[in-house]
């Protein structure tokens, strides 16, 4: 998973939206079509990756005292990105989108497949997001350029779903406190106590899988969690909100991990929620029966 120059269009094009916060240079590589959320920030909307980069996200959301809020695709933007592909030579088209239990993306996504009607389009919900909705992408399109069908790519996508984990250790409650999930009374202790609470992207839900007292033991917990998967963690990613410790981070757990690590900032639809600071790890677990699914 390292860029590169540009590969030549695959007969099954591979769509997906701007959640999946994969780097623009990977995409491009294995032509990838990414179909591009809205943000908002009061009365201003920008197109997310068209009009705002990551970098303007973070640097607007600093000086802000509200949330942005996002907005999904219109099925006229996938139905865009479905032709784009056809018209380069690609013969079907998988699109893989962020949890439907989150966005009306998935919805927006299968909607525009209805519309075109020259090419098979097939829309998966990958039931999770950023970066675990990206390392699905990305295989998907490496299998893609390898000659692999229409079915075997859909089916593909469907398996990694069911085997990917997401992981991330906030930093910040201040994104939490201004979206309202948090009083200002919590949030100040916590911040006073330093809390850094963990979460686990579960079939599309945010689920609390404990706090740390430290950035470095939220760190370290992540850590913990790739040994404990050692050996059946497949494409690893790094997920970060403007970290400038991301290159720490990612030389920590280098030695538990065989092959190349994906590492992608979170982006305006993630990143509203998570706050500056956020860093996780995104992977799908290896199941000894591989028609099982996880607890």
């Amino acid at each position: 998973m390292t860029a590169g120059n540009a590969r030549p269009q695959p007969a099954v094009g591979i769509v997906t939206d701007s959640s999946c916060d994969l780097p623009q240079d990977l995409a491009d590589r294995w032509s990838i079509e990414i179909v591009p959320l809205s943000i908002r920030f009061g009365d201003q909307e920008f197109v997310d990756r068209e009009e705002l980069s990551t970098g303007e996200f973070w640097t607007r959301s600093a000086s802000q005292s509200e949330l942005p809020s996002t907005a999904a695709p219109s099925p006229g933007r996938f139905e865009q990105a479905y032709r784009t592909l056809g018209d380069r030579g690609a013969t079907s088209v998988v699109a893989i989108t962020l949890a439907g239990a989150l966005s009306a993306t998935h919805q927006s996504a299968e909607l525009a497949a209805r519309s075109v009607s020259d090419l098979d389009v097939r829309v998966i919900d990958s039931r999770t997001v950023t970066l675990g909705l990206g390392t699905i992408v990305l295989t998907c399109a490496q299998r893609a350029a390898e000659g692999a069908t229409t079915d075997e790519i859909a089916a593909l996508a469907a398996a990694l779903a069911d085997r990917t984990r997401v992981f991330g250790a906030l930093d910040t409650l201040d994104n939490l406190k201004k979206g309202g999930r948090i009083g200002n009374a919590r949030a100040l202790l916590a911040t006073a106590l330093s809390i850094k609470p963990i979460i686990e992207i579960v079939d599309g839900a945010v689920e609390q899988r404990g706090k740390q007292r430290t950035r470095s033991k939220a760190l370290a917990f992540l850590v913990d969690k790739v040994k404990e998967f050692e050996g059946r963690i497949e494409h690893l990613a790094v997920l970060h909100a403007n970290c400038s410790d991301v290159d720490a981070f990612v030389a920590q757990i280098r030695p538990y991990i065989d092959g190349d690590i994906v590492v992608g900032q979170l982006g305006p639809v993630v990143g509203a929620h998570a706050g500056v600071g956020t860093i996780g790890i995104a992977f799908q677990e290896t199941l000894p029966d591989s028609g099982a699914r996880r607890n």
